[in-house]
């Protein structure tokens, strides 16, 4: 049977953990809404309740309980044990939820997992030491007593660490709880990290139920799939509008553009005062003004595309980008000695701090010369490639992209982390290491964008403007896609699976 006649097939994970350890944190974040209520107290969860987490238009449903903490663990688990029938004395005993809250609380965890549970959920808080979480043990010994399989999932680990420092902490929990264990922060975790947890649930499973957990498996991968190919088509829709983005110059002599070009490379290197207002002044500010409105914009969507609510922060903008200009114009070899010699090498050393969606993401220094470093002849020939030209303009050089290409990668990690459990976004710094690992995913693949930001010379020769944006937002959509994933996989080497299309 299929479509709505077929028969309902539900598979439920029981959310367990000591209280207070962030049950309902990782929830809202694995279900993308805010379910529940989240105090820092214990026991604020008293009734476990039902969530559908998955399902699929057959009518398999992954349903996720979050139920009340554990209390007095240790004292639970001793009067359990001089029981003749444990878990049955347990659930019949009547317990008064204001005098005995920790064995009230505890008895109706127990009785989800007993009665709604295929697999249990067992969270633990990385924030502690494993060696003074003596709960755990009583904890666990009760879960095995009711005879389900847990699955042990390491939370509150903080912002993203390098992968060395979260393996470390990851491997001291599995010896302490002597099985295997996920790492899972509500606050931080990353999409692909959610793929090997429902492959943990499923292996966990019992043979029949197999063919249930495969069906709900690919349906979250072609959401999540989906979210992620998205996101990448944002951003490439951003970066193609500013690498085709030009501001003209008013026409005029080389000796005028070559007073003007003086003014910007001295104001830049310090040598002269800054003249506000001048033509190439209001031109560069013209373009940064475009390319922050954009990068808002573009944030916001990434916000809502991962079901976040909030917006990016309205300050964040390019707060330098002189130099980080390059300058079009009709000019002819004869004159490029001029131009070479007023270039060469007068951009070196300078600063542009990018920011993407109210993130400062230190573009750092760049290369120097972004202009002279062509040579005089070649900064000829490559303003003679930018055909169609009846007058001088500006425009963002290769350099500037790049560092947008980085700041836009950046961005999308810090947004594809951001749990639901934090609630509405809100800009945070991202870990110093990602710049290391999106400069090493850019650079496997730089001749590839370079190419692509050439192409764009080409612009308005032969076809329409619209042509060309399409033409070069999928080159980087394509582009972004091979780049984002080597970036996660990565990041992820054991969660690479969730980056691997889906079958059928």
């Amino acid at each position: 049977m299929t479509g709505s006649s077929a028969p309902t097939e539900a598979i439920g994970l029981s959310l367990v953990s000591h209280t207070n350890v962030g049950k309902t944190t990782l929830a809202r974040t694995l279900l993308g809404r805010d379910i529940g209520e989240v105090r820092d107290e214990a026991h604020v969860t008293e009734t476990a309740e039902r969530h559908t987490m998955l399902s699929t238009p057959e009518g398999q449903r992954l349903e996720l309980w979050d139920t009340p903490g554990f209390g007095d663990s240790v004292r639970l688990l001793r009067r359990l044990e001089q029981a003749g029938n444990p878990i049955g004395w347990f659930l019949a005993e009547v317990w008064d939820r204001f005098r005995h809250k920790p064995f009230w609380s505890a008895q109706r965890a127990m009785r989800n997992v007993l009665e709604q549970a295929d697999v249990v959920l067992y969270l633990v808080n990385a924030a502690e030491s494993p060696d003074d979480a003596t709960y755990v043990d009583a904890e666990l010994r009760v879960l095995q007593l009711l005879g389900k399989p847990v699955v042990v999932l390491l939370n509150q680990l903080g912002p993203p660490q390098p992968r060395p420092l979260e393996e470390a902490q990851r491997q001291g929990w599995q010896q302490r709880v002597q099985r295997p264990v996920l790492a899972l922060d509500a606050f931080a975790r990353c999409w692909v990290q959610e793929g090997r947890l429902l492959q943990a649930v499923g292996d966990a499973l019992p043979a029949a139920r197999h063919p249930a957990m495969a069906a709900l498996q690919a349906a979250w991968l072609r959401r999540s799939q989906g979210v992620w190919h998205e996101a990448m088509a944002e951003l490439a829709h951003r970066l193609a509008r500013a690498a085709l983005d030009r501001e003209a110059l008013p026409a005029g002599g080389l000796g005028a553009r070559l007073k003007e070009l003086g003014v910007a490379v001295g104001r830049s290197i310090g040598l002269q005062p800054d003249e506000a207002g001048g033509p190439q002044a209001r031109a560069m500010e013209a373009l940064a003004a475009r390319v922050a409105e954009d990068t808002r914009g573009s944030t916001d969507r990434l916000i809502a595309l991962h079901g976040l609510q909030g917006r990016a922060e309205a300050d964040a903008v390019l707060s330098r980008v002189a130099a980080q200009f390059a300058l079009r114009a009709p000019v002819d070899e004869g004159r490029a000695a001029l131009w070479g010699g007023a270039v060469t090498g007068a951009l070196a050393g300078l600063k542009a701090d990018l920011l993407t969606g109210g993130l400062t993401l230190g573009g750092g220094m760049l290369a120097g010369g972004l202009l002279g470093a062509l040579g005089a002849a070649g900064l000829a020939r490559g303003f003679n490639l930018m055909r169609g030209v009846e007058a001088p303009s500006v425009a963002w050089s290769d350099a500037a992209l790049d560092e947008m290409v980085h700041g836009a990668l950046l961005g999308y990690l810090t947004v594809a982390h951001f749990g639901r459990g934090r609630g509405g976004w809100t800009a945070t710094e991202h870990p110093p290491f990602w710049n290391e690992a999106v400069a090493a995913a850019i650079a496997s693949h730089r001749p590839a964008l370079h190419r692509l930001w050439a192409a764009r010379a080409e612009a308005g020769v032969a076809v329409s403007a619209e042509a060309a944006r399409h033409t070069l937002q999928a080159g980087l959509q394509a582009w972004l896609v091979t780049v984002s994933a080597e970036l996660l996989r990565g990041l992820y080497p054991d969660d690479a699976g969730a980056l691997q299309p889906p079958a059928g």
